[in-house]
């Protein structure tokens, strides 16, 4: 499979690196990116790969896929200035936030043969998830796009290209949450005096184990909360206090929080 990328940030080079690791030609690989320094840096971590500085002729000959990795605010542009190559490339992949197919459609001429994706950061370690829709004109050729994004993480099909937006405000801004209660814990760590380097370890180490035990368990979230949770025990008095706080309440309210800013965000790019 030939495939460019065009913009070589932190995301495309992880899924760069994912496809190399899962056996493809480096030669069938192409990134474009304007910045002098960060082309140095690309082809020094991926020899081989072809790497330009701009859009052209060049930089897709036979691709199968064009994977468009650039901010949200540059995407317009950057599609624009993609427009006139773009006829004969079987595949658009997006993996931009907040930016809707059928505006990157009107960017690109006209152009529907567009998959979106929401990645999250984990996909930088490989252990990435990533929400995936596909416009009816992609669809046959939408597993060029799952290749793509599941050299660095799970993929899973969204039905209507709205759901996207849940996905961002529960796996795409996920990560953030996790780090969040990571921090909590280890400064309550500290607070009873632990040292900090014991602190850190026993947050990161009981998240890991909790989440590696509920991976292989069948059983739900709620029934293993239960299950360490004795009836007037030192896990019951934790619960009591994040109960009484409603924190699970304020929790889902955040992540339905992101997904409606999420929308937002698809509003006021496509203005």
């Amino acid at each position: 499979m030939r495939s460019t990328f065009i913009g070589g940030g932190n995301m495309a080079s992880a899924m760069v690196g994912g496809l190399l690791a899962r056996g493809e030609r480096a030669a069938d690989i192409a990134i474009v990116e304007p910045l002098p320094p960060q082309r140095e840096k690309l082809a020094a971590r991926f020899p081989g790969i072809g790497v330009h500085a701009a859009l052209g002729e060049g930089a897709l000959p036979g691709a199968d896929i064009v994977v468009l990795a650039v901010k949200p605010q540059q995407m317009q542009d950057a599609a624009r200035q993609l427009s006139p190559f773009i006829g004969v490339v079987p595949l658009v992949l997006t993996i931009a936030a907040g930016v809707r197919c059928a505006d990157l459609s009107r960017w690109l001429g006209g152009y529907d043969r567009i998959v979106r994706a929401m990645p999250n950061t984990p996909a930088l370690i490989g252990a990435g998830i990533s929400g995936l829709y596909a416009t009816p004109q992609a669809r046959p050729n939408a597993a060029a796009a799952v290749r793509v994004l599941e050299a660095c993480g799970e993929v899973i099909r969204c039905e209507h290209e709205r759901d996207l937006d849940a996905v961002t405000g529960v796996s795409g801004s996920g990560p953030a949450y996790v780090f969040y209660f990571l921090e909590a814990l280890e400064q309550a760590a500290k607070d009873l005096g632990l040292a900090a380097g014991d602190a850190r370890k026993l947050a990161y180490a009981t998240f890991a184990g909790s989440v590696a035990l509920a991976q292989q368990s069948p059983e739900p979230p709620a029934t293993l909360r239960a299950n360490v949770t004795s009836k007037g025990g030192t896990t019951a008095r934790a619960l009591d206090v994040l109960d009484a706080a409603q924190v699970n309440l304020h929790f889902i309210a955040a992540v339905k929080a992101a997904a409606a800013r999420a929308r937002e965000l698809g509003d006021e790019i496509a203005r």
